[in-house]
């Protein structure tokens, strides 16, 4: 199902389709693009772990109850292929289990798709998407040290409110902030 639309790529659900959990796999088992989640599941150390993983991330969607949050495939308009995940999401709290109010935008991008705008564009239309539901503010949190996801950040038009240990855990991250205009 197609959330949204931008003017390069189509963001949806992803799917149990073997080309969707090809695709999680080959990102989500790359060192360079989770060393900075942080996260105990990744990497990805068998194709099965992605399977489980969008399994999560379907019922993690289910659990935010709300149309407008979700973590989602973006997906090249031009040939189909899949770019990464962005999600909007509620920010889990320092316990992980429970959500926050805040509401977080993220991105994580395969590597044959860095350096061409996508996070950009594809998290621009979740923060649009978050604005236009009532969202007043929209946070990103990054590992220290990850520039790119930073850059990104600021080309949203988000400003640093410095490092956080809020959420994730107490993992200290960089916080960035953008509020509804």
């Amino acid at each position: 199902m197609t959330i949204y639309e931008t003017e390069r790529l189509v963001v949806r659900n992803w799917t149990l389709e073997p080309a969707d959990l090809a695709r999680v796999y080959d990102t989500y088992s790359r060192s360079e693009v989770v060393r900075h989640l942080g996260a105990a599941q990744f990497p990805l150390r068998t194709p099965a772990d992605a399977e489980e993983l969008v399994r999560r991330w379907h019922a993690r969607n289910i659990r935010f109850g709300v149309e407008t949050y979700g973590l989602w495939a973006v997906q090249r308009r031009e040939d189909g292929l899949v770019v990464g995940t962005v999600m909007l999401k509620p920010l889990p709290g320092v316990d992980e289990s429970t959500l926050t109010a805040d509401i977080e935008v993220g991105w994580h991008l395969h590597p044959d798709s860095w350096g061409h705008g996508y996070a950009t564009e594809a998290a621009r239309g979740a923060v649009e998407r978050g604005f236009a539901a009532g969202v007043e503010e929209i946070y990103a949190v990054v590992s220290p040290g990850n520039e790119a996801s930073m850059s990104v950040a600021r080309r949203l038009g988000m400003a640093s409110i410095g490092r956080r240990a809020d959420w994730y855990g107490g993992q200290e991250l960089e916080a960035f902030r953008l509020r509804r205009p």
